[in-house]
């Protein structure tokens, strides 16, 4: 609010207005209103000590002043629609204009909106609901100090780093031992994590650790390509923390610190000789954590979660998320990739490209540009496997490959039983395999020079002079036997004397 008392004072005692404007934090032409308007109402310095600035206001600006005709928001409403699934108050901001305005009354601005709903909140000792909407952030991270499991052979201790999961509404957690901070390890968690809490929170935030993120960033973090289709599959979105900013994620921060106190701390003086028999251990202090009563208000963390956040959940799917490596490769000039020393054919025309490949337990995927265009059956046992789709191949290497006894044989059948024997003849007498693939692709190049009709006919005669086939001798059986169109004979002309007796023709005058 401007200050009009001071403006009035220093003007009193002479001072410039520049220097009123400076020393008050207004504007020359705000002076200017204001010594204009105390002028037209007769105020002078000194004033009564009764006579506020709000006063002032009032008085000299009325148009300024906010009247109470302003429609004050029903704060209990607005803290309770606050609870539910993407309501914003930025939503029952504009709300509350539109029913202002249709009232014919006078809303609040949005800033005095959102002050008056923090100032309530605060008052009431009302929880904000701002940013612990239900089922709708789950904070995961791993949990900093690590358990142990011994071997039973060697005496060796192996760390287990504990997982752990936290709803930000009602802080119902969950933890599960892994040997490994691995990508694989962080799905198998979330899998877990989702089934022991029955459903998926909208919005999963992790930390910027690198099985989650592979670029950090404020606006546009690169989200690890496994867990991305993790939360694709799940149908929620990930989020990370920003960096050292650990209040993204306060809940799990602080049930982490908690969980070290009330199940790593708790099975400290416990030695476990396997994994399984760490985690159902965790599992059942995990139980007890979860069903602790709360400190400061009634209930547990349970009794919170079924009440509050269960319903909001996002239900799962009907098929758990099958994990999926991806790896990078170029195709090489025999259209294949090498995934463990086993080969995969992809499309020809993409030899020389960089593609991603997906890998699952069962499955090799290639990707190109975000489409897939190979998918394999995986190839598992000796190295060295190739795995090839005719339909990747070059048109000339499908015809080589396509060239085979079986194949000559099914293309002789479909000329004619004389083709086909002589196909036959020429397999089984040939010492040698390529060559006698040879002699018959000869063969099938002749169907393609004359019809192969005249080519059954052509294997009929040559079966016929002799039981041994030559290429040499079907072509000159074709070239002599083939049916051409009967030439046209001219009737001979008859002489121009003999047609006409009494004119002499070029006899008569070459003489004798």
């Amino acid at each position: 609010m401007v200050k009009y008392r001071e403006i009035l004072r220093l003007h009193s005692q002479g001072i410039s207005k520049r220097s009123i404007a400076s020393s008050c934090r207004c504007s020359r032409v705000t002076i200017n209103e204001v010594l204009e308007r105390a002028e037209q109402h007769g105020l002078s310095w000194p004033l009564p000590d009764d006579l506020d600035d709000t006063q002032i206001q009032k008085l000299m600006f009325p148009e300024k002043f906010i009247s109470e005709e302003r429609n004050l928001p029903d704060m209990d409403y607005i803290h309770k629609e606050m609870a539910k699934s993407g309501v914003t108050l930025s939503l029952l901001w504009s709300e509350y204009v539109y029913k202002c305005r249709s009232e014919g009354t006078i809303p609040y601005s949005y800033r005095q909106f959102c002050r008056a709903y923090s100032g309530f909140a605060m008052t009431n000792k009302a929880t904000m609901r701002i940013r612990r909407k239900p089922g709708e952030i789950l904070e995961v991270d791993w949990a900093g100090d690590p358990m142990r499991v011994v071997d039973r052979e060697t005496g060796e201790y192996h760390k287990v780093s504990l997982f752990v999961a936290s709803l930000s509404c009602s802080s119902y957690s969950y933890a599960e031992g892994f040997f490994s901070m691995n990508s694989l390890s962080w799905v198998t968690a979330h899998i877990h994590a989702f089934e022991y809490m029955g459903g998926v929170a909208r919005t999963l935030v992790p930390d910027n650790l690198w099985t989650g993120v592979d670029k950090s960033s404020s606006y546009e973090p690169v989200i690890n390509k496994t867990y991305q289709e993790l939360a694709e599959h799940y149908q929620t979105v990930v989020i990370p923390a920003r960096v050292s900013h650990p209040k993204d994620k306060p809940n799990v921060e602080r049930n982490v610190g908690i969980i070290a106190t009330w199940i790593i701390a708790s099975l400290r003086n416990e030695r476990f000789f396997s994994l399984d028999e760490l985690n159902k251990a965790v599992r059942v202090k995990l139980d007890e954590f979860n069903a602790r009563p709360f400190q400061k208000r009634k209930g547990s963390r349970l009794d919170a979660f079924q009440e509050e956040e269960k319903f909001s959940l996002i239900g799962l799917p009907a098929s758990r998320y099958e994990m999926a490596l991806w790896k990078k490769a170029t195709v090489q000039l025999d259209y294949h990739i090498c995934i463990d020393e086993m080969f995969y054919s992809v499309p020809y025309e993409y030899i020389k490209h960089k593609v991603e490949i997906r890998l699952t337990r069962t499955m090799v995927e290639v990707h190109y540009n975000n489409f897939r265009i190979a998918s394999h059956k995986r190839l598992f046992g000796k190295a060295g496997q190739t795995l090839t789709v005719h339909e990747h191949m070059p048109p000339k290497h499908q015809q080589f490959v396509t060239f085979t006894p079986q194949h000559f044989k099914d293309w002789g059948g479909s000329v004619g039983p004389f083709t086909e024997t002589v196909i036959q003849t020429v397999l089984k007498d040939s010492t040698n395999e390529k060559q006698a693939l040879k002699l018959c692709l000869g063969i099938l190049k002749l169907g393609d020079v004359y019809s192969l009709k005249e080519l059954e006919q052509a294997c009929e005669k040559s079966l016929s002079v002799s039981p041994r086939v030559s290429l040499n001798n079907m072509k000159t059986i074709l070239k002599t036997e083939r049916e051409l169109p009967s030439k046209v004979v001219k009737p001979k002309s008859k002489k121009l004397s003999e047609q006409h007796g009494f004119v002499r023709g070029a006899d008569y005058f070459r003489g004798k």
